[in-house]
């Protein structure tokens, strides 16, 4: 065997060599002479009388294959070409590219506190140490006045304030409460010492909420107020206002007088029992909401009790906004200053400025910390890839605080300084419900298209434009596919559509010194008020307490008497076809109280009511009002208003307000809206089909003429032709008469309806 450096080996090797190189000139030449005959004028296509130089795939020779791209291409008309090719040039911006720098404006004065700070602490370690001063210095400021704004003397004979929540309340919604209120029972003959926070008057309702036939949305929950009516508590309730147990306690507090809505405050509530009647006021700035009916829970304030306790969320917010400003004045250095700042923004907001609706202040600092680490997860990416990009190598130190700190700050204030726009919820349910949401929804997109149109033009000069156009494409995709998803509602929370904006501020100029900081304000709130929240909700997770769009229970009339009315509530089970659930059970309202609840058959048949009519008949007594319920026969239930003072008499001359909705198990579907029972008029008298034919008609006649002898009135009605019969056997006669061309399936064709206007004489002593 020769070796590799044998003079044998190296011939072959030379021989190799030479042969390949005579085969690459050939080939080179037959390139060039196929080249030279392609350009002649009298050359043949390529391809005819030639053999294919593919062979399986195999590119040996000839022309070069072409992409799926060329091919496309070559299909576009080339002035679309064309257009394509110079907007990318567009896009792609300026060469070179045009980096943003912010030059300091009156630069001796901006850089006034650096050159303070080298003169005095020109060593690293020094600077360290004045920072770790700093924060030291702004952590006891503030817990000292964390514990003063917590701490509240106890009222003499009361014992400490419990803390509240602006939207505290004692009555839950819906059937919350149970029967006859029994889970939110005391009613009366009991007093709570109590702590209100200040701005109560912004804390809305967000989903309607019943009272009577009213529905209140987007306003304080404040029923009731002072009155001029004799109520026997004029020496033990301030001002002689009583509301009713499910309005907003803190609101009330403000309404009545006995707390200030700007300091918010201390004091001792009363429960004052069942009361006939709740009068609509407007007092400091909050509108309140009448009721012409009773309700077993009420309270009022007492007079002489309010202590000095106060809200202290502006000292510490000054506190915490000297401390930001000073290290934002002294420090260059983006990250200490991001970093710093974006920790006391979210603890201030947390503990003082606008904090979750928790009792106590342990309860509060344990979620917020709970908080804070997921949401460092998402500052440290904002600062990673949008912040530092505009904070590096930053001396403006004037322009960063006035900018991106007090910008920061106006965003973490959320709840102070955008809480005017009308726009609570960014769903569709809430900005087509809301007044004034519609006009706010069109400025706010406005403005955000204008400054996203500038930004995308700072971008394109700074030639990073198209990264960030995928970048928003991505998000724009991600948005519609979500709302995509079926039975899921989108809700974009502000501190999601912060994170979203913020990326459009990664270069530094002025205008994104200003809503970066804001849009970093704006994220911190919504972290530290709500936490995070999902982006899909189910529509009861949604709207907790509103309409969900289920199935409403058919009622029907079946008799009313002076004193009892009958309800025909249908069968059970009923089956909902369109939420998919099976409603085994029903539950009644009366004046926004359950007054019963029943399920059919625990075997699964039909509930009955003993005739075999397949359905339930459910009695109200209205004379029994304030006293112990008990059943009365088959089906019925007799009401308890419960701890009653008020005289039995007087509650006969109130309306009563009646809801109804369906039950699976425990959980309750929609209410209906509320249909009224009143002793003064009817509107319309009419009997279930059901019915008819059973005397049912009869008995709501004389009910209703009985009621009108008793207070010495005629009685007017319009009737049909069917029921002129009925109403000549009551006494009425025809006053006159109109003839009407109508369309209805009980009018012949060519036929005119005859409507009657009858009257009766009243019949009473008066």
């Amino acid at each position: 065997m020769d070796a590799t450096g044998s003079p044998r080996r190296r011939d072959e090797e030379a021989a190799i060599n030479d042969l390949d190189g005579e085969q690459e000139e050939r080939y080179h030449d037959d390139t060039d002479d196929d080249e030279a005959e392609a350009a002649s004028p009298d050359a043949p296509l390529r391809g005819s009388g030639r053999p294919s130089t593919d062979f399986d795939g195999l590119h040996l020779g000839g022309s070069k294959t072409s992409t799926w791209r060329d091919r496309l291409a070559d299909r576009i008309p080339p002035r679309l070409r064309s257009a394509w090719s110079a907007t990318v040039r567009w896009v792609q911006g300026p060469d070179p590219p045009r980096i943003f720098t912010i030059t300091p404006m009156f630069p001796k004065i901006q850089h006034a506190p650096l050159a303070l700070l080298d003169r005095y602490a020109p060593r690293r370690i020094q600077r360290f140490w004045l920072l770790i001063a700093l924060y030291a210095c702004w952590l006891l400021a503030f817990s000292l006045i964390l514990r003063a704004s917590s701490y509240s003397e106890s009222i003499p004979g009361y014992g400490s304030p419990a803390r509240l929540s602006c939207a505290s309340r004692y009555w839950s919604e819906g059937n919350g409460c149970g029967l006859n209120g029994n889970r939110c029972r005391p009613f009366s003959n009991a007093t709570m010492a109590f702590r209100c926070p200040a701005d109560c008057h912004k804390q809305l309702i967000l989903n309607p909420h019943a009272v009577g036939d009213q529905e209140v949305v987007y306003k304080p929950l404040v029923v009731g107020g002072p009155t001029d009516r004799s109520t026997g508590l004029e020496d033990e309730v301030l001002s002689n206002a009583i509301y009713r147990g499910d309005s907003f306690i803190c609101a009330s507090a403000v309404h009545a007088g006995f707390i200030s809505d700007s300091q918010g405050g201390c004091g001792v509530l009363t429960l004052t029992g069942e009361q006939p009647s709740f009068t609509a006021s407007t007092n400091y700035g909050i509108e309140s909401i009448g009721f012409p009916s009773y309700f077993p829970h009420t309270f009022g304030f007492l007079p002489g009790t309010r202590a000095q306790c106060h809200d202290l969320r502006w000292p510490a917010l000054a506190i915490s906004a000297f401390f930001t400003a000073t290290l934002s004045l002294f420090t260059t250095d983006p990250a200490v200053f991001f970093w710093s700042t974006f920790i006391i923004l979210f603890f201030t907001t947390a503990l003082a400025t606008d904090p979750p609706n928790l009792y106590d202040y342990p309860s509060l600092l344990s979620l917020a910390i709970g908080r804070f680490l997921p949401t460092c997860f998402c500052a440290w990416v904002t600062y990673r890839y949008t912040v530092h990009r505009t904070l590096h190598n930053l001396t403006a130190q004037i322009e960063k605080t006035l900018l991106w700190l007090g910008a920061a700050w106006v965003g973490a204030l959320n709840n102070e300084t955008f809480d005017r726009i009308p726009i609570q919820r960014l769903t569709a349910h809430d900005i087509q419900a809301q007044p004034g949401a519609v006009p706010a929804l069109i400025a706010v997109v406005l403005t955000i298209f204008s400054i996203a149109l500038a930004q995308a033009w700072s971008f394109r000069l700074e030639g990073r434009m198209p990264r960030y156009l995928a970048l928003y494409s991505l998000f724009v995709a991600a948005i519609l596919l979500m709302l995509a998803l079926p039975g899921l509602n989108l809700r974009i929370h502000h501190y999601i559509l912060a994170l979203l904006l913020l990326p459009g501020t990664s270069f530094q100029n002025r205008t994104s010194l200003l809503y970066q900081g804001l849009l970093v304000g704006m994220f911190v709130n919504g972290i530290a008020r709500w936490g995070f929240d999902s982006l899909l909700q189910t529509p009861g997770e949604l709207f907790q307490g509103a309409q969900q769009g289920t199935l409403l229970p058919e009622i029907g009339v079946v008799s009313v008497g002076m004193s009892a009315i009958s309800f025909g509530l249908g069968a059970l089970p009923r089956w909902d076809a369109e939420t998919k659930v099976l409603f085994d059970g029903i539950s009644a309202l009366v004046n926004d109280v359950e007054r019963f609840r029943g399920y059919g058959g625990s075997d699964g048949t039909d509930w009955d009511d003993g005739e075999g009519s397949g359905s339930l008949t459910w009695t109200w007594h209205r004379h029994r009002v304030g006293r112990p319920s008990a059943p009365d026969g088959e089906g019925e239930l007799h009401g308890d208003a419960g701890d009653s003072d008020v005289d039995a008499e007087t509650l006969m001359d109130l309306p009563e307000y009646f809801r109804f909705a369906y039950m699976a198990g425990s959980q309750v579907a929609d209410f209906s809206k509320a249909g009224t029972w009143t002793a003064e008029d009817l509107e319309m008298l009419a009997t279930d089909p059901k019915y008819q034919g059973k005397g049912a008609g009869s008995q709501l006649m004389r009910w209703g003429l009985e009621r009108a002898d008793q207070e010495g009135f005629e009685a007017y009605l319009e009737a049909s032709p069917d029921a002129v019969r009925l109403y000549e056997h009551f006494g009425f006669r025809e006053a006159a008469r109109t003839d009407t061309w109508i369309e209805n399936e009980r009018v012949k064709p060519g036929v005119m309806y005859r409507n009657l206007f009858m009257i009766r004489p009243s019949k009473g002593a008066g």
